[in-house]
């Protein structure tokens, strides 16, 4: 069963928001992913988020975390270091690739692996250009630049 989303309602109304619409189509259209490793994740503070995932066996080594596009990539591979026959195979050992998709102005703060945990800080840094500014209010006697001439003529 598949769910054909309309946003054309919301098209109208706004703008600037095409990025947004287009994930959401993406999300409802995309198959379910594995959902091995697991994984959590927390919003640690307003700005601050973390990604904890379960790769016990995995090494330093045989992690990876890629940043491209908005798009936070967490891949794993763990090299064959078995010695002898193995009876039973309890223990994941398939590779992974777990994909994240950011909001803009994400950056990644640190990663670490502790104790089979994974866990991948996140910061938002907002440019100084976006950050909230107040618009002092000019004296109504006082115009604050002086009125343009159109042709020689007063405006």
């Amino acid at each position: 069963m598949r769910t054909v989303l309309d946003f054309s309602s919301l098209h109208r109304s706004s703008i600037g928001f095409d990025r947004m619409f287009e994930l959401l189509e993406t999300a409802a259209s995309t198959t379910p992913a594995d959902n091995w490793p697991p994984f959590d994740s927390i919003k640690v503070a307003d700005d601050q988020y973390r990604i904890t995932m379960a790769v016990a066996g995995f090494g330093r080594d045989d992690l990876q975390i890629t940043l491209q596009n908005n798009v936070l990539t967490v891949s794993g591979e763990r090299k064959a270091d078995h010695v002898g026959e193995i009876l039973h195979r309890g223990i994941a050992n398939r590779p992974f690739t777990r994909r994240f998709e950011l909001a803009e102005h994400m950056q990644i703060d640190g990663a670490s692996l502790k104790d089979g945990l994974l866990v991948i800080d996140l910061k938002r840094e907002l440019p100084e250009a976006l950050k909230p500014r107040r618009i002092p209010i000019g004296n109504p006697d006082q115009p604050a630049t002086e009125p343009r001439r159109l042709q020689n003529q007063a405006a």
